[in-house]
């Protein structure tokens, strides 16, 4: 398989978002934190100044993953969540590996220091992914999910402090965004 291209989401990828979230599975949407149908959601989020998502596209120009990069708000200002998701036919090919890693350099770039992601604790390879980034558990939350089964599952919270791993790889010559 080719490596993605990633780049920001734009008007032009509505109906292509769309689809894209139409193929992933119930089950993968009970961990989603908003509710994610049709073009209004995906139009909102191009009118989100915020927040930064971005997209892999396959060489058909087909949307692959996405990421979300958002911001906190008052005393969390200096911190970003990051929401990642990978079509199911695409996952274990690195294509969630280079979002993750293009979100965190985009976090980076706006000015964050600390960037987390919340995972559910059954979700191991998705956990080792971001421990691979640098990212380390902070918190587990347990029964914190509820899923459309109405099972409870632990949710884990990792984060990176992003600034200082970035300057860790700046001073060793490693401060772009590998492939």
């Amino acid at each position: 398989m080719s490596p993605p291209e990633i780049r920001p989401l734009g008007p032009a990828d509505v109906a292509n978002v769309v689809a894209f979230f139409d193929r992933v599975p119930v089950g993968d949407k009970t961990f989603f934190k908003e509710t994610v149908e049709g073009a209004g959601t995906v139009e909102s989020w191009l009118a989100d100044q915020r927040s930064l998502r971005l997209l892999a596209l396959d060489l058909d120009g087909a949307v692959i993953g996405y990421v979300a990069v958002i911001p906190g708000v008052g005393w969390s200002s200096h911190v970003a969540e990051l929401r990642l998701v990978v079509e199911p036919t695409r996952r274990g090919e690195g294509v969630g590996r280079k979002l993750a890693r293009a979100g965190l350099a985009a976090a980076v770039d706006a000015g964050l220091s600390k960037v987390v992601v919340e995972v559910v604790a059954e979700q191991v390879s998705t956990i080792a992914l971001f421990q691979g980034l640098g990212f380390v558990a902070e918190a587990l939350l347990e029964d914190h999910v509820l899923d459309a089964t109405g099972r409870l599952t632990d949710l884990i919270v990792l984060s990176n402090r992003a600034t200082d791993t970035w300057a860790t790889m700046a001073t060793v010559g490693l401060d772009t965004v590998l492939d």
